[in-house]
C-alpha cells in the first residue's frame, strides 16, 4: 500500500516558485505543488500574452478554477462564451468542456486543480525556465507534446480545436 505523504506548511513571497515554460504557450510560476499539499490541490500563476488559446479540453479528474489577476480572457464552457476581466472568476467542473483565448497583453490568472492529480500531466507539457531565459520567448507553442503529456499522464483530454471564431 502506498503511503501518502502528510501536506507542507508553504510559504512563497510575490514572484516565488519554481517557474515552468508551457508548451501551449505561457510561463507558469508554480505556488503549490500536489505533493506539498498532499494531493489536495495544485496551484500556479499563468501569465500569457495576447492571442494565446487553448483547444477545447477537459480535466476528467479535477475541477479547474481560474481566478483573472490581470487582462482579459475569453472562455467558452460548455459551449457558451464569456469575457472574463481581471478580478473574475471561472470554475470548469471536472469533465465539462472549455477552452479559453487571452484578449489582452499581459494576461495572467491564478490556476487551482482540485485534486492536484494533474501534476504530472504539467510537469510533462512544460520545461524549467533558468533565471537567465527570456519568460517571453521561451519557446514554441507545442500542442502535440500537451495532447502526449495528456495521453502519457492523464489529467488532460483534448476534444478538438479551439471553438473561438477566427479574426
Amino acid at each position: 500500500m502506498e503511503t501518502k505523504q502528510p501536506a507542507t506548511a508553504v510559504i512563497r513571497q510575490p514572484g516565488e516558485g519554481a517557474k515552468r515554460w508551457f508548451f501551449g504557450g505561457g510561463v507558469h510560476t508554480w505556488k503549490a505543488r500536489a505533493e506539498e499539499t498532499a494531493g489536495a490541490f495544485l496551484l500556479f500563476e499563468d501569465e500569457m500574452g495576447l492571442g494565446k488559446v487553448t483547444p477545447l479540453h477537459t480535466h476528467p479528474d479535477a475541477d479547474e478554477t481560474m481566478y483573472i489577476l490581470a487582462g482579459e480572457i475569453l472562455v467558452n464552457i460548455d459551449g457558451t462564451e464569456h469575457r472574463v476581466a481581471a478580478g473574475g472568476l471561472v470554475i470548469a467542473p471536472r469533465g465539462v468542456a472549455h477552452a479559453f483565448k487571452v484578449l489582452q497583453e499581459g494576461t495572467k490568472v491564478l490556476c487551482l486543480h482540485t485534486p492536484g492529480g494533474a501534476q504530472a500531466f504539467y510537469d510533462g507539457a512544460s520545461e524549467p525556465l533558468s533565471g537567465s531565459d527570456d519568460p517571453n520567448g521561451s519557446g514554441a507553442v507545442d500542442f502535440s507534446r500537451i495532447q502526449a503529456s495528456g495521453q502519457a499522464h492523464g489529467g488532460i483530454e483534448i476534444i478538438g480545436p479551439p471553438p473561438f471564431a477566427q479574426p
